[in-house]
């Protein structure tokens, strides 16, 4: 299981960072965390992917995407916020084989 760990509404003025949180249940090792954006009336944007526990490595769209992850959560930072980053936040993980 994956979701949200503190305020789901942000408000932020341009220029500054925004740091977005998630936490996760899994009994596996082997974890992809992913982070994705939504604006209204469009599909989910992809916006990177960042390995937890046993498994390293990170792939992001955008430098200002800053990914960190823990044993049970990942948070994703973005720097200098513009309008455009207005938008609606998902959090998702996968699992490896063991």
């Amino acid at each position: 299981s994956i979701g949200p760990n503190k305020d789901t509404n942000m408000i932020k003025r341009e220029g500054e960072s925004v740091t977005l949180s998630c936490t996760y249940d899994t009994n596996n090792n082997n974890i992809f965390l992913y982070w994705y954006r939504q604006y209204p009336n469009t599909e989910p944007q992809y916006l990177l992917w960042k390995g937890a526990r046993s498994y390293g490595g990170e792939q992001k769209t955008d430098q200002r995407f800053q990914p960190a992850t823990s044993q049970t959560s990942t948070e994703l930072t973005i720097d200098s916020v513009t309008l455009s980053d207005s938008a609606l936040y998902y959090c998702a993980l996968t699992v490896g084989a063991q």
